[in-house]
C-alpha cells in the first residue's frame, strides 16, 4: 500500500489537470479570454501558495536549489499559457490529444537523460495509450481540414512544455519541504505570466469586479497548488517516466469533465478509448515484477 501512495498522487494531480480546459472554455464562454483566464489562474494560485506558507511557516523560507525552482516555475507558466493559447484555434477534444503527445515525449526525454533504453512494457504501454487518446478525445471523424497551423503548433509545443515541468518536479531540492516549494515555484510562473499575458486584469476591474476571481479559485487550485504539490513529492519517487503514462489520467477526466459541464456527447468509441487508456496505465505495474516482460525493446 505504501508502495502505491506515489503512483495515485501522480494520477490524483493528473486529474486535476483533466478539468482546467473544461474551466477555461466555460469561462470563455461568459465574456474572458483565454489568456485572462490562464493570468487569473496564476496569480490566484501564487496568493493560495502564499497563503498556505503563511499558516504552515509564518516566516519567509530560507531560498537554495533556485535553479531548479526556476526551471520548474518556467515550465510551470509555459505550459499553462502556451495550452491556454491552443484553446483559441482547437476544439477542447483535439487540443487534449495534442497535449497528450507528452505521454511519449515524456518517456524518451527519461530515456535519454538516464541514458537508458526503452522497456518493451513502456513502448507498449505507449502504443496503448496513443491509440486509446485518438478513440476517446473523438476526432476520428472530425473534419480537421479547416484547423489553422498555429493550433497544431501550440498543441504540441503545450505537449513539449509538460513533458519538461513533468521531469523538472522529478528533481529534488534537498531541505525544501513540499510548501515552500510550491510558494516559489507558483511565484516564478506568476512573474513569467505576468511579462507574457494580461497583468491588467487585476486593476482594471476583471479580476474583482466581474467575477473572474471565480475562475482563477478554481484554476489555480487546480492548476497550480494541487499538481505542483503532488507532483513534488510523487514523481522523484516514482520516475518521471513511468509518472508519463499515470499522468494519462488527465485525458479521461477531461473528457468526463466536458460531458457533465459542457454537454458534450460520449460515444461508445470514447469510451472504448477510455477504457484502452486506463489499461496501458496500470500495465507497466502490472508486469513490473517479471523481467522477461520488462527486457529493452
Amino acid at each position: 500500500m505504501k508502495n502505491m501512495i506515489y503512483p495515485f498522487m501522480v494520477v490524483v494531480a493528473a486529474s486535476c489537470y483533466g478539468i482546467l480546459s473544461t474551466i477555461i472554455k466555460v469561462a470563455m464562454e461568459n465574456g474572458f479570454t483565454a489568456a485572462e483566464a490562464v493570468t487569473s489562474q496564476y496569480f490566484v494560485g501564487f496568493a493560495l501558495a502564499a497563503i498556505l506558507l503563511l499558516i504552515t511557516k509564518r516566516r519567509l523560507p530560507r531560498l537554495h536549489g533556485w535553479k531548479v525552482l526556476v526551471m520548474s516555475g518556467s515550465f510551470t507558466a509555459a505550459t499553462g499559457m502556451v495550452y491556454g493559447q491552443s484553446l483559441v484555434y482547437l476544439p477542447a477534444s483535439l487540443a487534449v490529444v495534442l497535449l497528450f503527445q507528452f505521454t511519449w515525449i515524456g518517456m524518451f526525454l527519461d530515456c535519454i537523460v538516464h541514458r537508458r533504453w526503452l522497456k518493451r512494457t513502456e513502448a507498449i504501454s505507449l502504443v496503448l495509450l496513443f491509440g486509446g487518446t485518438i478513440l476517446a478525445a473523438g476526432v476520428i471523424d472530425a473534419d480537421l481540414s479547416s484547423i489553422p497551423w498555429q493550433g497544431w503548433a501550440w498543441g504540441i509545443g503545450a505537449a513539449f512544455c509538460f513533458s519538461a515541468f513533468m521531469f523538472v518536479n522529478g528533481i529534488k531540492v534537498e531541505g525544501m519541504d513540499t510548501t515552500t516549494r510550491l510558494f516559489y515555484v507558483s511565484f516564478v510562473a506568476a512573474i513569467v505570466v505576468a511579462f507574457f499575458q494580461t497583468p491588467e486584469v487585476v486593476w482594471n476591474g476583471k479580476l474583482f469586479d466581474e467575477g473572474l476571481w471565480v475562475y482563477g479559485l478554481l484554476l489555480g487550485f487546480f492548476g497550480i497548488v494541487m499538481p505542483i504539490c503532488f507532483f513534488s513529492i510523487a514523481v522523484p519517487h516514482v520516475g518521471s517516466g513511468l509518472a508519463s503514462i499515470l499522468s494519462a489520467m488527465e485525458l479521461p477526466v477531461a473528457v468526463f469533465a466536458s460531458v457533465l459541464v459542457l454537454n458534450e456527447t460520449l460515444t461508445v468509441l470514447q469510451i472504448v478509448g477510455i477504457f484502452v487508456i486506463l489499461f496501458g496505465m496500470v500495465l507497466p505495474s502490472i508486469f513490473s515484477r517479471n523481467p522477461k516482460i520488462i527486457e529493452p525493446v
